[in-house]
């Protein structure tokens, strides 16, 4: 009887321990007598994997043996790459020249776009895929649902450094995100204390403020700003200078979101929509910057530490979740039980329904860890508290 057939796939942002937790899924499928077929680019593979010519099949899909896998989890990022293609919103111009014109695509607005579902499952049997894992944040795992709902066997392991998959606890790459973050921003103090001036370090942070939340909140920085709440420039101008002079030292830091905004303000993008309708977040951490220098006539250093925050090794919180998740999947494969997501409540591994990633939008609980009037983090108990004051 012919093996089952895994595909295995990474989509949307890199972070740390997603090659971890791919050689934990192949190590595991292997053991259990299945085959893996890796794909290159994450959902791109599929969309641009042309049934008429052999040299996409050798470019997108390669199937994997221990021998492939056996070094790849002592670095980051994905050793299979990624990219944030949305096959079922595919704009115009990102559509293959070989699918122009075809019978596979279905136009969903008047401009063009395309859902190209029809092709990708098209491809999947070409393949001889029984099965799909995919690796990504809620937008590469809305395309994980839609599969499911087209009756396509797929489980989801959630990753992002923004730890917002709604579903779960803890997502891939966290841990080391913050881990990262509260290095840059202690060795960061040497300078912004040497100059006596004031730090300001943007962080990674679409709609959810954890990162800053978390890496302010160990760091021990003055102020911490997040998407959730609005913030007063006058207010934190005001607060930031009362937090350097009662610094012996005569400086102050803040963290803000990228996607943080002021009162009465925007938040600020640029370039234009990805597949996942989202524009380039950053640079409010240089507006506020400008705003303090203005407000206060003090000396300002500005940080933004992008992507560094997600590059490198995975710690081992992240090492520890990746490979458990990857086990995890291959388990829930064997027992036959698709269409979910790995997860961790209340500090245990668990599953849920993998429609739960668009089921909602994981943000702080600001009641619970943040003091809106002072812009710092505030556990109000911590008693029951999760571990990531998540």
């Amino acid at each position: 009887m012919a093996k089952k057939v895994i595909g295995l796939l990474t989509g949307g942002g890199d972070v740390p321990g997603l090659n971890p937790c791919m050689k934990s899924v192949v190590m595991s499928a292997l053991e259990n007598d299945y085959r893996v077929i890796g794909i290159r680019r994450g959902w791109a593979g599929l969309l641009h994997y042309n049934l008429d010519e052999h040299s996409t099949h050798d470019y997108y899909v390669k199937d994997l043996s221990l021998h492939d896998v056996h070094r790849i989890d002592r670095t980051g990022g994905t050793f299979l790459h990624t990219s944030r293609t949305n096959p079922q919103r595919v704009k115009p111009q990102d559509v293959p020249d070989f699918l122009k014109n075809s019978a596979y695509g279905k136009a969903i607005d008047d401009k063009g776009t395309m859902d190209y579902t029809d092709y990708i499952m098209k491809v999947l049997s070409h393949l001889g895929i029984d099965i799909l894992v995919t690796i990504g944040g809620d937008d590469t795992l809305s395309y994980s649902v839609r599969l499911h709902k087209e009756g396509f066997p797929v489980v989801a392991i959630p990753k992002t450094m923004d730890n917002d998959v709604f579903g779960t606890d803890y997502c891939i790459g966290f841990s080391t995100a913050i881990t990262r973050s509260v290095d840059f921003i202690t060795n960061m103090r040497t300078s912004v204390g040497s100059h006596e001036r004031i730090g300001v370090v943007e962080l990674f942070g679409r709609n959810a403020g954890e990162t800053s939340l978390i890496a302010g909140y160990l760091a021990y920085v003055d102020r911490v700003l997040i998407p959730e709440v609005p913030f007063n420039m006058e207010r934190l101008a005001g607060y930031i200078m009362e937090d350097k002079r009662n610094n012996p030292s005569n400086y102050a830091i803040l963290t803000i979101s990228e996607g943080a905004i002021m009162e009465a303000g925007s938040i600020i993008e640029s370039g234009e929509e990805d597949a996942y309708g989202h524009r380039k977040l950053g640079g409010i951490g240089e507006v506020v910057a400008e705003e303090i220098k203005r407000l206060t006539g003090q000396g300002i250093m500005y940080q933004q530490l992008g992507y560094l925050m997600r590059s490198g090794a995975p710690d081992s919180l992240d090492r520890m979740v990746a490979m458990s998740f990857g086990h995890l999947a291959i388990q829930l494969i064997q027992r036959n039980d698709f269409g979910k997501l790995t997860a961790l409540h209340g500090g245990k591994y668990t599953t849920v329904p993998v429609e739960m990633v668009l089921s909602g939008k994981k943000v702080v609980d600001v009641k619970s860890f943040y003091d809106i009037s002072t812009y710092k983090p505030f556990i109000k108990d911590f008693l029951g508290v999760p571990m990531f004051l998540s």
